[in-house]
């Protein structure tokens, strides 16, 4: 369940408001240390901005990049899910809509973010668990 990530890893989600720029997107993920931004109009999400679409915007524009905004470079389509959702939702979404974080929505407000390398942490820690049960079964059979 996507809420027993979030407790584990805490649900604070850092933000930007659209008409930030490119320079302090880039500057505020590093700051941070993390690898996108949900781009918030008031509570309204309107897209997120991750160091792919920066790469992204210097690949195209080159210099220019830095002189261009948040809602600029943005990917517009968002794909939420909700605390109750499970992992093997999230990895279907992730894969389906070719995104690596999935804002996590209850109530109409944002709680959290997941990111691809959550995902990937929770799932090895599932299949470690998992791996340990069936040996101990055996173990215990034999």
């Amino acid at each position: 369940m996507i809420q027993h990530i979030l407790d584990r890893k805490g649900s604070e989600v850092f933000t930007i408001h659209p008409t930030a720029t490119f320079v302090i997107a880039a500057l505020r993920m590093r700051e941070h240390n993390v690898a996108a931004l949900v781009a918030q109009n008031g509570d309204l999400i309107v897209g997120i901005v991750s160091e792919r679409d920066c790469v992204n915007a210097v690949a195209r524009t080159g210099e220019r990049a830095s002189s261009m905004t948040v809602s600029d470079i943005m990917t517009r389509e968002i794909v939420t899910i909700v605390p109750t959702d499970s992992i093997a939702k999230a990895m279907g979404l992730m894969t389906r809509h070719r995104v690596r974080h999935l804002p996590v929505i209850e109530d109409g407000k944002l709680t959290g973010i997941l990111s691809i390398g959550d995902v990937v942490k929770q799932r090895l820690e599932d299949l470690e668990t998992e791996s340990n049960v069936l040996r101990d079964l055996y173990v215990a059979s034999h």
